[in-house]
């Protein structure tokens, strides 16, 4: 009885290290390096947090429609790393975002790179930015 209880243990503990690993995925999986997209909305909201922090964008196109995207960028870790803090993105905010299509289709991108209203450009933290990184290109501090 007690072998059987120790081997419950050690699966449940395999099965709780597991859980996050399935849960983040590779760039290649979910989108398209060959299929690039450049979009300029209101931002709507900004989610701070792992694996991937993501925002969400109004864009409206041409006859007026306007359709909310999803933004993912890279942790909150590596976005910290390139300047960015929990308020250099907030509600309301007028941005252009350049990034790759997601796979299936959906209103959902890898943003790459973030220009903000005021001609502010910064590096979303994806792979790619580390070889594209340009002193004074990268400030993403909040407005004063």
């Amino acid at each position: 009885m007690r072998a059987k209880f120790y081997v419950f243990v050690a699966g449940l503990g395999l099965l709780a290290t597991a859980a996050p690993m399935m849960a983040h995925h590779s760039f290649t999986a979910e989108y398209d390096a060959a299929k690039p997209v450049t979009l300029k909305g209101t931002v709507t909201k900004v989610e701070w947090m792992n694996p991937h922090a993501r925002f969400y964008i109004d864009v409206k196109d041409d006859s007026g429609t306007v359709t909310n995207w999803e933004l993912e960028l890279g942790s909150p870790n590596a976005l910290m790393r390139l300047g960015w803090t929990r308020h250099s993105l907030q509600a309301g905010d007028m941005v252009s975002v350049e990034g790759s299509l997601a796979k299936d289709g959906s209103k959902l991108a890898n943003a790459r790179k973030v220009t903000f209203a005021d001609g502010r450009k910064v590096f979303a933290g994806s792979a790619a930015d580390s070889e594209n990184k340009t002193d004074g290109e990268n400030k993403a501090e909040p407005k004063q």
